[in-house]
C-alpha cells in the first residue's frame, strides 16, 4: 500500500525539518562521542522511522519502495549513522521476516520492530564469507525440535544493541547457497555473545561487531522459510536494501553539493567568489549531473519494484552507480573547500570518510558489477 499524497508529503516535511533542525546540529557531537543520544533515538521511534517498511497491521507505516527511497534521501542529508540507527529495522534486519515469516513469527516480532522496541541485525558476513555469501560456515544441526547453532559472524551492523538477529547458517551438505537456511535468533538465547564494537574509518555512532554462537539451541519454529531457502531469502532482502542504500547516497551527495555551492559563493580568490571560476563550476556541474542521474535510476527502479517487476539487475546498478557517485562527489567537495575540506571543523572530511563504506556493504561494487553483467547476459543485452 502507499500513503495518500497529503500524508506522505507531511511525513517528508517532518523528516526534512527533523534532519535540519535536530540532527545536523548534533553531527560533531555524534562523531566525538561515537554514539547517538538516547533522546534522538526516542524521537525516531515516535516518528515511526523504525517501521517505515512494515505493514500497518503490525504498527508500521507500510511505505512502498518508492516512498521509502524518498525518506532515505532526506535522511542522507545528515551523518549516515543517524539513518543506520533505524536502518536495519527498516531493511535487512526485518525484511527476511516480512518476506518469509509465518503469521506467528510476524505477530511475535514485527510490532516491536516497527516501534523500535526491538532492534534487529542481519548476520550473514563471516571471516570466510563476505562477497562470497554462499560460503557461510556457521552451522545449524537439527536436534528434535531445535537447531544447534554454532559459528561466528563478522562486521555485523547494530550487533552491539540488537535484540534479534536474522542468521544465515548451513543446514545441508550442499556447497554454495543451496545448503543455507535463515533463522530468527534472539540475543538472550544461551550461547549468543557479541564482541566489542570495531574502530572504524567513518560512520561514528553506528557500531559493527562480531557475533558468536556457541551451541545455541534455536527452536525449529524460528526458522525463516523452508530449510535451504536462506540464501534465496538473503538475496531478496538485499535487493531492497541496495535500493535503500542507493537512496541514502543520493541524499549525502545532495547535501555535499549544497554545502559546496554555499562555500564557493562566499570563499573569494583572485578578487571574486570561487563559484565564478569555471573549473570550480565544472566540479559542481559534474556532481549535480551524477546526483540527478542516480536519483532518476533509483526512483525508477523503486517504482518498478513496487509494480512487481524483477529488478535484480536494476537494484544492483542503482547501488553501484549511486555509491560510486557519492564517493566522487565527496572527493570534489573536499577539492572545492580546499584546505577547509581537510579540516574537521567544516564536516566535509567527515562525510568523505563516511561515504566510503557505501561501496562495500550490502554487496561491494565489484559484486554489483558481476550481478549486472550476469543479468544483462541472461536478458540478452
Amino acid at each position: 500500500m502507499a500513503l495518500d499524497p497529503e500524508t506522505f508529503d507531511a511525513l517528508i516535511d517532518t523528516v526534512r525539518r527533523f534532519v535540519t533542525e535536530r540532527l545536523r546540529p548534533l553531527e560533531a557531537q555524534v562523531e566525538a562521542d561515537d554514539a547517538i543520544p538516547d533522546a534522538v533515538v526516542q524521537d525516531m521511534r515516535d516518528m515511526g522511522l523504525f517501521g517505515l517498511s512494515i505493514a500497518p497491521e503490525y504498527g508500521g507505516l507500510g511505505l512502498t519502495m518508492a516512498e521509502e527511497a524518498l525518506v532515505a534521501i532526506e535522511m542522507g542529508r545528515t551523518t549516515p549513522a543517524f539513518r543506520s540507527n533505524f536502518g536495519t529495522n527498516v531493511g535487512i534486519g526485518s525484511q527476511g521476516l516480512v518476506m518469509a515469516g509465518t503469521p506467528e513469527q510476524k505477530e511475535q516480532w514485527l510490532p516491536r520492530i516497527a516501534s523500535g522496541d526491538v532492534i534487529t541485525s542481519f548476520a550473514l558476513t563471516e571471516p570466510e564469507a563476505g562477497s562470497d555469501s554462499g560460503a557461510v560456515r556457521t552451522r545449524a544441526v537439527r536436534d528434535g525440535d531445535v537447531y544447534r547453532l554454532s559459528g561466528g559472524k563478522r562486521y555485523i551492523t547494530n550487533a552491539d544493541r540488537a535484540d534479534l538477529f536474522t542468521v544465515m547458517a548451513r543446514t545441508g551438505e550442499e556447497a554454495g547457497g543451496r545448503g543455507v537456511s535463515a533463522f530468527l535468533v534472539p540475543r538472550d538465547l544461551p550461547g549468543v555473545s557479541v564482541g566489542e564494537p570495531e574502530r572504524k574509518m567513518g560512520q561514528k555512532g553506528a557500531k559493527v561487531a562480531d557475533v558468536h554462537f556457541d551451541d545455541v539451541r534455536v527452536p525449529v519454529a524460528n526458522r525463516l522459510g523452508a530449510e535451504g531457502e536462506g540464501f534465496k531469502i538473503a538475496m531478496r532482502v538485499l535487493d531492497r536494501g541496495r535500493l535503500h542504500i542507493a537512496a541514502v547516497c543520493i541524499g549525502v551527495a545532495e547535501r555535499l553539493i549544497a554545502d559546496s555551492v554555499a562555500y564557493a559563493a562566499e570563499r573569494r580568490q583572485f578578487g571574486k567568489p570561487i563559484a565564478e571560476h569555471q573549473l570550480i563550476q565544472a566540479m559542481i556541474a559534474d556532481s549535480k549531473t551524477e546526483a540527478l542521474a542516480a536519483r532518476a535510476l533509483v526512483l525508477q527502479t523503486a517504482r518498478a519494484k513496487d509494480a512487481g517487476e524483477d529488478v535484480v539487475l536494476e537494484s544492483a546498478a542503482a547501488k553501484y552507480f549511486a555509491s560510486e557517485m557519492v564517493g566522487r562527489v565527496a572527493d570534489r567537495a573536499v577539492q572545492i573547500f580546499g584546505g577547509a575540506g581537510y579540516i574537521a571543523d567544516y564536516g566535509i572530511e567527515r562525510l568523505y570518510r563516511d561515504v566510503r563504506l557505501f561501496r562495500i556493504y550490502e554487496g561491494t561494487s565489484q559484486i554489483q558489477q558481476l550481478i549486472i553483467a550476469r543479468e544483462t547476459l541472461k536478458r540478452g543485452g
